[in-house]
C-alpha cells in the first residue's frame, strides 16, 4: 500500500526542518542588506570621506566571519535542499522561484558588492589616500544601488519560502496528488 500524503510527498519532517531553516536563514541575510538600506549606509552618507572609507573596510573585514558565511551560505545550501525535497510537491514552484532569487542576489554580492569592497580596502590606509572623495565616488553609489538589488530580490526570497512554509501547513492529499503522484493505480 502506497501512502500519498503531504508529509510524503514534502520530504516529511525532515523537508519542514530544512524549509524551516532555508527560510530562517533567508530571513537573516534579508535582514542584513535591510539593516544596511535603512540604516547604516543613510549614516554613512553623512560622514566625511575618509570617516566614510574607514568604517566601510571596517565592516569588510569584520564581516568576513564563520557565523556570517555559515548563514550566506547556507540559506543557498539549504534552499537548494528544501528544493530538491519539494521537487514533487506542489511547493516546487515557490521553493525554485526562492532557490532563483537568492541565487540572483548571492551572485550580486559575490559580483558585484565584493569587487566593490575589495577595492575599497585596496585603496589603503584612509588617511593616507591623496583624494579620498574620488575613491568615495567609485564606490558608494553602486554598492548603495546593489545593496538594495540583493536586498529585493533577497526579501522576495524569503517572501516565496515563506508562502511556501504556509502551504506545506496547508496542501491537502489531493493538491499532492494533482502534483503529479507516483502511486499505481
Amino acid at each position: 500500500m502506497t501512502q500519498n500524503t503531504t508529509e510524503n510527498r514534502s520530504g516529511g519532517r525532515g523537508g519542514r526542518a530544512v524549509l524551516a531553516a532555508a527560510t530562517a536563514t533567508t530571513g537573516l541575510v534579508a535582514g542584513i542588506w535591510f539593516a544596511y538600506a535603512i540604516s547604516v549606509m543613510p549614516a554613512l552618507a553623512r560622514s566625511d570621506d575618509r570617516t566614510y572609507i574607514e568604517v566601510m573596510q571596517n565592516v569588510d573585514d569584520v564581516i568576513q566571519n564563520p557565523l556570517f558565511f555559515l548563514v550566506f551560505l547556507g540559506a543557498l545550501v539549504l534552499t537548494a535542499i528544501a528544493g530538491r525535497q519539494q521537487w514533487r510537491s506542489p511547493l516546487r514552484p515557490w521553493v525554485l522561484a526562492a532557490l532563483v532569487l537568492y541565487s540572483a542576489a548571492f551572485l550580486s554580492t559575490v559580483m558585484m558588492s565584493v569587487p566593490l569592497n575589495e577595492e575599497l580596502v585596496a585603496a589603503g590606509d584612509p588617511a593616507r589616500i591623496a583624494d579620498p572623495a574620488a575613491v568615495r565616488d567609485a564606490y558608494e553609489d553602486p554598492w548603495v544601488a546593489w545593496n538594495i538589488v540583493r536586498g529585493v530580490l533577497n526579501t522576495a526570497a524569503l517572501g516565496c519560502l515563506c508562502w511556501a512554509s504556509t502551504l506545506m501547513r496547508q496542501t491537502s492529499p489531493y493538491l499532492v496528488s494533482a502534483a503529479g503522484s507516483s502511486a499505481s493505480r
